[in-house]
C-alpha cells in the first residue's frame, strides 16, 4: 500500500532523519539511499527492520546523517602537491630570473593542499540513532497503510456481499434446473413436430434428467460458499493476507467459470457475468493489500 513517513532522532550532536515511501509491489522490494561512509554497516541492518514490519511492496528509504560534533570534520595537507607547487614556483623563479619569495599564500592559492577529512562517528552510536529513527517511521508509516487498508477492507466487504447474495440467487435458481429442462423440451419437441406426434413422459423426464445431471452446480456452489467464508475469516485475521487471498480470488473465478459453463439460464448466467466483474475489481484492490 502506499504511504509515506519521515522521522528525525539527535543524539549529541549527531542528527538523523530518515524518510520511508512504499508503495504497491507484489513483492518485498527494498531501496535504500545512505551516506556512503555509513553504507557497509547500516545497509544490511535497516533491510532487517523494515522486513520484520514491512511483508509487501516496494520500500524507498532515505537516510541522512549531520554530524555537528567539531571532530566530525577536519583538513589534512597534500605534503605531495605542496613539494611539487613548491618545485615548480622555483623552477619558474629560476627560469625567469625572479626574486619573489615563494609564499604561504601562493600555495594556498594554487590550491588542492588542503583536503577535508571526513571523521564517521562512532558506530554503535550511529546506528542506535538509525535504528530508533527508522523504528519512528515504521510506526508512522504502518499508522497510514493501515488506514488505507481499512478503506479497502470496507470496499471489498461490499462487493463480497453483493457476491454472496448473488450466490443465494444462483442457488435458488438451480433448484428447479429438473423441472425447467422438462419445459423447455417439451415446448421444443412441440415446436419442432408442430404437436403432431405424441410424447413420452418418461422420456421427456429421462432426457430432463440427463441435462439437469450435467448442468448440477450444487458442487461448486459449496465450495464457492467455503471461499467466500474463509475470505472473510482471513480479512480479519492480523497476519499479513494478500497471497491468501489473491489465491482464494482464483479459486472463486474458477467455481463461477465453471457455473457459467454448465448453466444455460439467461438470469444466472447474467448475475455470474456480474460476479466475475466483482471479482476482477476485488483482484485490482487486493494487489495493494499486504
Amino acid at each position: 500500500m502506499t504511504a509515506f513517513a519521515t522521522a528525525e532522532k539527535t543524539f549529541s550532536k549527531l542528527a538523523v532523519t530518515v524518510d520511508i515511501r512504499s508503495y504497491n509491489s507484489r513483492h518485498l522490494d527494498i531501496f535504500l539511499r545512505i551516506p556512503a561512509a555509513c553504507q557497509q554497516f547500516l545497509e544490511d541492518r535497516i533491510k532487517a527492520l523494515i522486513s520484520n514490519r514491512v511483508a509487501r511492496g516496494r520500500v524507498e528509504v532515505r537516510v541522512q546523517i549531520d554530524d555537528r560534533a567539531e571532530e566530525a570534520n577536519g583538513l589534512e595537507i597534500d605534503h605531495a602537491r605542496a613539494r611539487a607547487l613548491v618545485a615548480a614556483l622555483k623552477e619558474l623563479k629560476s627560469e625567469f630570473n625572479l626574486k619573489n619569495d615563494i609564499t604561504l599564500d601562493m600555495l594556498v592559492g594554487a590550491g588542492g593542499i588542503f583536503k577535508p577529512v571526513e571523521k564517521g562517528p562512532d558506530e554503535d552510536v550511529l546506528w542506535t540513532a538509525v535504528k530508533e529513527c527508522t523504528a519512528l517511521a515504521l510506526d508512522d508509516l504502518e499508522t497510514m497503510r493501515r488506514k488505507e487498508g481499512d478503506f479497502i477492507a470496507g470496499d471489498i466487504e461490499h462487493r463480497l456481499d453483493f457476491i454472496s447474495d448473488c450466490l443465494t440467487h444462483i442457488k435458488k435458481g438451480s433448484k428447479d434446473l429438473l423441472m425447467q429442462y422438462q419445459e423447455r423440451l417439451k415446448e421444443r419437441i412441440a415446436l419442432l413436430t408442430q404437436n403432431m406426434v405424441e410424447l413420452d413422459p418418461a422420456r421427456i423426464a429421462q432426457e430432463a434428467a440427463f441435462l439437469a445431471d450435467r448442468s448440477d452446480i450444487s458442487e461448486e456452489i459449496v465450495r464457492a460458499a467455503s471461499h467466500l467464508n474463509q475470505f472473510h475469516r482471513i480479512m480479519n485475521d492480523v497476519e499479513p493476507a494478500g497471497r491468501k487471498l489473491n489465491f482464494l480470488l482464483q479459486e472463486l473465478n474458477r467455481e463461477f467459470n465453471t457455473m457459467g459453463s454448465k448453466i444455460s439460464n439467461a438470469e444466472m448466467a447474467h448475475r455470474i457475468i456480474h460476479v466475475k466483474s466483482e471479482l476482477e475489481k476485488i483482484r485490482e484492490q487486493i494487489q495493494n493489500v499486504e
